[in-house]
């Protein structure tokens, strides 16, 4: 269960990272007036915080898989001991 919490939250966090990360990138290089690095404090401020959470909840699924495989026994005969 705990493998499966962990696989969907680093899905949801690859998700929202780099749907955030598409989106901040094309406002900095689409072409136009307000373009550019001129708008990196504004890409900054509404792109980084969803782009912080998606990794981090990417980062957080991937630890709990990691925990779920290192509890989980190595050999069935474990099990029935």
């Amino acid at each position: 269960m705990k493998q499966l919490f962990g696989g969907i939250l680093l899905a949801i966090g690859i998700l929202i990272a780099g749907a955030s990360g598409l989106c901040s990138l094309v406002v900095l290089f689409s072409p136009g007036e307000f373009s550019g690095f001129s708008m990196l404090p504004a890409v900054a401020l509404f792109g980084g915080p969803p782009i912080a959470i998606g990794v981090g909840l990417a980062f957080g699924g991937r630890h709990l898989i990691r925990q779920a495989r290192a509890e989980k026994p190595d050999d069935v005969s474990d099990i029935f001991e």
